[in-house]
């Protein structure tokens, strides 16, 4: 299969561009973070970036598959919709937790954003199985997430 530079360069664009975004809004997330209780197995803030640059490539690797695949519009259409919305969820999450300190409404916020996850890994295996095993990362760290963010919850 011959690579498509530019709308794969786009596809992986997007979610980068997010979480800029929402790392932007939320600057001092670090400094709110490190002054938090935390639970167990809390990682260190300088840690977070690093995992997101990596989640959000393989996220825009993994829409990538999808956009050019030779699949059946609907099922694309359904796939790359759910796609938008978790990615949708995982920006406002940084905007309730960070910045309006909302813990415990982050948190199933986050509960919403797993399933969303879910389903849109369900709907990418339809297309690609590739893409879907790309997103499971996504997922167990948003798992991951949900533990420090009850945690927070609970503590704080």
């Amino acid at each position: 299969m011959k690579v498509k530079w530019k709308t794969l360069l786009i596809c992986i664009a997007i979610p980068l561009l997010a979480g800029g975004f929402a790392g932007f809004i939320s600057k001092d997330s670090m400094s709110i973070y490190n002054n938090l209780k935390q639970p167990p197995l809390s990682p260190p803030g300088w840690l977070f970036p690093i995992v997101w640059t990596i989640l959000y490539i393989l996220m825009g690797i993994a829409s990538y598959l999808i956009v050019t695949s030779k699949k059946t519009n609907e099922n694309i259409d359904k796939a790359l919709k759910l796609y938008a919305i978790q990615l949708l969820f995982n920006f406002l999450w940084t905007f309730w937790f960070f910045y309006l300190q909302l813990y415990l409404f982050s948190f199933i916020w986050l509960v919403v954003l797993w399933f969303l996850i879910l389903f849109t890994i369900k709907a990418f295996s339809k297309i690609s199985k590739k893409a879907a095993y790309l997103m499971i990362p996504y997922l167990l760290w948003i798992t991951f997430a949900g533990y420090l963010n009850i945690g927070i919850a609970l503590l704080n």
